[in-house]
């Protein structure tokens, strides 16, 4: 099989090492990629968000399965016009992917097929804000409707900030707040059967101990020791199956990957947000445990039988990853700053530790950073402890002029 990868993060360099170890994977291609993912697939110079061009270049290509990464080619319609061309698409369609590019949406499927979540208003005008903000009261919870990047989301004690986020937004989205752990569970679907991948935990906030603003993530771990063993059955009954039963009731099947962010919640699980795409940085762990082949389970969900795929089997190993970030990150980031240390960690860290390219690209022989978030170092080990070490270990040995990263990433799942 010939697969193209279009996005170029580092939750694209993880789908493309995990398609690059699969023996069904004949010839894997990214459009545009990074430096990092150039070491294990083609890249091709591709505008993600026209899907014209990905159709032609996937036709060009000959692939036979396209897998689409990043919120926006999705929300724009790419993976509609990937699946006009005739290729197998591993990404909803754009009605579908609505499911992320509208929380107002979103909060309208759930609460169609029943799945728990925050109580919310849907906000247009001012006087509408202030009324929500006084109707839940502090710590107050505003969600810009639209996609954001992950960054759209203030939650503060802070009236007057929750205020001003809210009024910056065309439409926002105001609920109330929900205490307790969060996860992220995945699921691979074709519109009808729902395949749960084992759950992560992510870490928004820049800084340790969860202090400073939100970001896209600086880090995940997998498994959760502390979570209920019946959590995934738990999510795939009252919130991911209900989902996609809703959305192919709509008319609007949804096939590709549905990512549920979770609170665990003093009164039970409760749905935070819904993503139409795998979350970065969780699937950097998620897909270092996957034992499956990646590629097959994929093609089945784009051709709509995933039925006949046999549950996902996973690796024992715990897997940790730590999101190195640009200077400034999540303000407007510093970029071209060479990333020197890459080869000593391949040299003395593999396999059980390596690094996954978000913001980066080639200049000459060196590799600089180009985005905000730049590398993502995971590792995997006998259990969080030890692949937490492994991970930092190898953070360690990169040398990137002002960049950040937190040091509790896993620390307390670790039992440090």
């Amino acid at each position: 099989m010939k697969v193209l990868v279009i996005g170029g993060g580092a939750r694209e360099h993880a789908l493309c090492r995990s398609l690059s170890l699969d023996p069904d994977v004949t010839a894997l291609h990214c459009a545009p990629g990074n430096a990092g993912i150039a070491e294990v697939a083609e890249l091709h110079p591709v505008d993600a968000l026209d899907g014209a061009a990905v159709a032609r270049l996937a036709t060009r290509l000959e692939a036979g399965l396209v897998v689409v990464g990043p919120e926006a080619p999705l929300v724009a319609g790419v993976a509609d016009a990937v699946r006009a061309a005739g290729i197998p698409c591993f990404g909803p369609s754009r009605e579908a992917a609505v499911l992320e590019g509208s929380k107002a949406f979103a909060k309208d499927v759930m609460a169609a097929a029943g799945v728990p979540t925050a109580r919310s208003y849907v906000c247009t005008t001012h006087d509408e804000i202030d009324a929500a903000l006084d109707a839940f009261g502090a710590p107050y919870v505003v969600k810009d409707d639209g996609l954001a990047a992950g960054k759209g989301v203030v939650v503060t004690a802070d009236v007057e900030q929750a205020r001003a986020h809210a009024r910056s937004c065309d439409r926002v989205v105001i609920e109330e707040y929900l205490d307790g752990p969060e996860v992220s569970l995945f699921a691979i679907t074709d519109g009808t059967t729902v395949l749960p991948l084992t759950p992560a935990q992510d870490f928004k906030r820049a800084l340790d101990d969860d202090e400073g603003p939100n970001t896209g993530g600086m880090g995940a771990y997998s498994p959760l020791p502390w979570a209920d063993p019946k959590l995934v059955d738990e999510v795939m009954a009252s919130v991911l199956q209900p989902t996609v039963d809703e959305l192919r009731r709509r008319g609007t099947p949804f096939q590709g990957l549905l990512y549920a962010g979770l609170a665990i919640t003093s009164r039970g699980v409760r749905v935070i947000e819904f993503n139409a795409r795998f979350g970065d940085p969780e699937t950097q762990v998620v897909l270092a445990r996957l034992r499956t082949p990646l590629a097959r389970v994929l093609l089945h969900a784009a051709n709509g039988t995933l039925d006949s795929e046999p549950p996902l089997t996973w690796r024992d190993d715990a897997a940790v990853t730590v999101v190195v970030a640009s200077h400034n990150y999540p303000g407007t980031p510093r970029t071209g700053d060479p990333i020197e240390g890459l080869d000593e960690v391949a040299a003395k860290d593999a396999p059980h530790a390596y690094v996954l390219h978000a913001g980066t690209r080639r200049d000459g022989d060196a590799v600089v950073s180009a985005g905000g978030r730049v590398l993502s170092v995971t590792a995997t080990g006998k259990d969080l402890a030890q692949a937490r070490e492994r991970a930092y270990a190898a953070v360690g040995r990169i040398r990137l002029d002002g960049s950040q990263h937190r040091t509790d990433i896993a620390r307390k799942a670790a039992g440090e």
